[in-house]
């Protein structure tokens, strides 16, 4: 047991998807996993474990925001020995060919965050994916069908922005999209030496306009969770 998650050592597995949205854990838990059972409920992060095709695979909500992220990330890394974390997620569009429903996966983490300063680094530090889960999702990308982009995303402290067009000096930086989490998860990774990714559905558009339901976001962006599933489990 830890500080913000009630389960024992050996009930959550060593890969867990984690997204944003609690109610996303519990869909994905009941649509995709077979045998799941429920771990966590404190402060409503949901958090499931079963198996995916025969593997134990978890799935642990985290909030909004790299703080967040960073406790329960942090807590199931440490705490729990989870060794593969995939974050599942939403994240809006900078650039006309990156639409709304397709999905990104973070190669790199921009950010406008002071996450790192807990780090004490001498210097700015770069958050990255794992290289093997990316890999691991280019070949599930290539059973599955299912295709994704990759690049640079921003990790954002601020969801609501005074300058509406900040976004595009990002965009200028061939940034694909916008979220609030990869970058404190892939810190957290890289201190302990795990692997972490991020992909994300893309839920909004900035160029458009275009956005997704919340109901739509919770419960339809299904491809992005298959796909997740096959990379963890690969």
């Amino acid at each position: 047991m830890s500080t913000h998650i009630n389960a024992e050592r050996g009930q959550i597995a060593e890969s867990i998807l984690l997204p944003g949205d609690p109610l996303r854990a519990k869909f994905i838990a009941e649509n995709f996993l077979e045998g799941a059972k429920c771990y966590n409920e404190v402060r409503g992060m949901l958090g499931y474990t079963g198996t995916y095709k025969g593997v134990p695979v978890s799935v642990q909500g985290t909030g909004m925001g790299m703080p967040s992220i960073g406790i329960y990330s942090w807590e199931l890394i440490k705490d729990f020995g989870c060794r593969n974390l995939m974050r599942v997620g939403t994240a809006g569009s900078y650039h006309k060919d990156i639409h709304v429903r397709d999905i990104v996966a973070g190669v790199a983490a921009s950010t406008n965050s002071n996450y790192a300063d807990a780090f004490d680094l001498p210097g700015t530090y770069a958050p990255c994916a794992s290289f093997e889960l990316l890999m691991k999702l280019q070949q599930a990308s290539e059973k599955t069908g299912i295709g994704f982009h990759a690049g640079n995303i921003l990790s954002s402290d601020n969801f609501y922005d005074t300058d509406p067009d900040k976004w595009k000096q990002w965009a200028a930086m061939n940034v694909m999209a916008v979220e609030m989490e990869a970058a404190a998860l892939y810190m957290n990774a890289a201190y302990h030496g795990a692997n972490a990714l991020a992909i994300m559905t893309i839920s909004d558009h900035f160029i458009s306009g275009e956005v997704t339901s919340s109901e739509e976001r919770q419960k339809s962006f299904t491809d992005m969770m298959h796909l997740a599933l096959e990379t963890v489990t690969a």
